[in-house]
């Protein structure tokens, strides 16, 4: 599995509009060349509803 960056994860979600859904998210990652595995770990998020760039930090990254 990939690394993924916090800059990948910017340009995977670039034109985002907060708040969003899991689904509108996942499709606007693939739209913008995401990674498989940064896609994976949107599927896999918890939530189904993103407030802000911040909730998809953590569910891609845990609470670190």
């Amino acid at each position: 599995m990939a690394d993924i960056s916090p800059i990948d994860v910017q340009k995977a979600l670039k034109g985002a509009n907060y708040p969003s859904s899991r689904d509108d998210l996942i499709e606007l990652a693939k739209e913008n060349g995401a990674d498989r595995s940064l896609v994976d770990k949107l599927s896999n998020a918890s939530t189904d509803q993103f407030d802000g760039p911040n909730d998809v930090q953590k569910a891609v990254f845990g609470d670190e």
